[in-house]
């Protein structure tokens, strides 16, 4: 139980759900954690120091190290505090596990724009400042075995329809995450993405067809859709022994852990000279449609005269 022993943690959105039980499970594990969250509703809205709190006195009633912190990370200058606070209690930060996110579920056309940016502003951004203040640290100290860890989603790997503001995040974090993997490596860090399926507060929103398309299937058992079953890989991304991966998607759902592929082509046309609009009217459906039939989102017209 000794596996993350002297390494310090920041959790971001920690006191409920995954978070928690990632924290919960990296203490018992020995490290010292911070868990943040700023304890508001789904959608964002309020703010309660309640489910910090209590994650942190459940941390040290089992005899782990734990202190809370409740800012927002949406709030750039408000980040520099959640890194900070694992600076000034433990003196250092070794990994850092950005999981803090929100819900403003809506169709494309029906969405606002304060619901658009509600949820970049949490997932996206928040993801960015928090990296931001953690990166300065680990570029200034270079002691190495240092780990970034975001939590992406399907509904970003498979554009949920009704959440354009959340899949646009969750996918942004998979460049960020990439990003972050090529440009912090020569400072010791590793930077890998969590997609993660469990029964959660947030996915209890979202309509059982669609979490059903989302991996979250309702007929699943409590056990099986536990958030306690995604614990396991995110602590092992944080330990020493992780740092043979880097710039990688991880799945994480029911009694199942994934490697994801890379994004890369599957087909190309090669041309000996600029190619024209003609070309591409010749060339395009019959060359790469076979490619895609099995995996292309169609329009209605489209699957109806694939008899769909």
């Amino acid at each position: 139980m000794d596996r993350l022993k002297d390494r310090v943690v920041v959790i971001t959105g920690a006191g409920r759900g995954i978070g928690a039980s990632c924290a919960k499970s990296m203490a018992a594990e020995g490290a010292a954690v911070v868990v943040n969250d700023l304890g508001g509703s789904v959608d964002g809205e309020g703010s309660d120091t309640t489910p910090a709190d209590e994650v942190v006195a459940e941390i040290r009633a089992a005899g782990g190290t734990a202190v809370a912190n409740h800012d927002d990370v949406s709030d750039f200058d408000a980040s520099e505090q959640i890194i900070r606070t694992a600076l000034n209690e433990y003196g250092r930060l070794d990994c850092l596990v950005n999981v803090a996110g929100i819900l403003r579920d809506r169709m494309v056309f029906n969405m606002t724009e304060a619901e658009w940016d509600a949820v970049i502003a949490v997932h996206l951004k928040g993801t960015f400042n928090t990296t931001k203040f953690a990166s300065i640290y680990w570029r200034t100290e270079r002691q190495g075995d240092y780990r970034l860890i975001n939590f992406t989603s399907v509904s970003g790997l498979s554009g949920a329809p009704g959440q354009p503001n959340y899949a646009a995040a969750k996918l942004g974090i998979v460049g960020f995450t990439y990003s972050c993997a090529n440009a912090l490596g020569r400072y010791g860090v590793t930077s890998n993405a969590i997609s993660p399926g469990a029964g959660t507060r947030m996915g209890g929103t979202i309509p059982a067809d669609r979490r059903r398309a989302l991996g979250t299937d309702p007929n699943r058992s409590d056990d099986e859709m536990s958030p306690n079953n995604v614990a396991p890989p995110v602590v092992y991304l944080c330990s020493k022994d992780s740092g043979w991966l880097n710039g990688q998607v991880i799945g994480a759902s029911g009694y199942q852990v994934s490697l994801f592929n890379q994004p890369e082509p599957i087909r190309t046309l090669q041309g000996k000279e600029p190619w024209g609009v003609d070309d591409m009217w010749t060339h395009m459906e019959k060359q790469f449609k076979s490619a895609v039939e099995h995996t292309t989102i169609y329009t209605s017209r489209a699957r109806e005269e694939q008899g769909n």
